[in-house]
């Protein structure tokens, strides 16, 4: 069972030591889903938000988020990332997918990078269209894949039994 690094023997909360880790190119894609009722997803592909683009600015929300992760999550390392990339996938009238790939160099990875990525582009959009449907739903926010470092290669797809 893996260690909960993020605690010493005395349970005391710490950040990780990266020091020793080698640098090496890690990646990390992360998704999610937003729901909305088929009259607000019209209005996001039309571009008819008073707003404006809803999904240029969630996709530059999710980008800005990428770069401020350590600044919400306390134990969060600081990283120089070095390319971030917001795709949105219309799954049905209802869903918009976003998907996050997030690109460093460094010593620890950027799974929550990815991760706080989606979720804010997430928000973003509920954010633009809450005055046509405050019942959007914002789900299945999950780490699809990741590679780079000790750990190595992952991918939901083959290594985890959640669906």
């Amino acid at each position: 069972m893996p260690e909960f690094t993020h605690f010493d023997d005395q349970g005391r909360t710490h950040m990780v030591e990266v020091g020793e880790k080698a640098v090496t190119n890690r990646t990390a894609k992360a998704s999610g889903i937003v729901q909305m009722d088929a009259k607000t997803l019209r209005r996001i592909r039309e571009m008819s938000f008073s707003k404006g683009n809803v999904l240029e600015v969630a996709r530059l929300a999710g980008i800005m988020a990428a770069k401020k992760t350590s600044d919400l999550i306390p134990l969060c390392h600081s990283l120089p990332l070095s390319g971030v990339a917001i795709e949105f996938v219309f799954l049905d009238e209802q869903q918009i997918k976003i998907i996050s790939t997030v690109n460093v160099t460094a010593k620890t990875g950027v799974e929550m990078e990815a991760l706080t990525s989606v979720t804010i582009a997430a928000l973003t959009i509920y954010d633009m269209c809450k005055s046509v449907d405050r019942g959007m739903l914002i789900q299945q926010v999950q780490l699809d894949e990741k590679s780079g470092g000790k750990s190595g290669h992952y991918s939901r797809e083959k290594n985890s039994n959640l669906s």
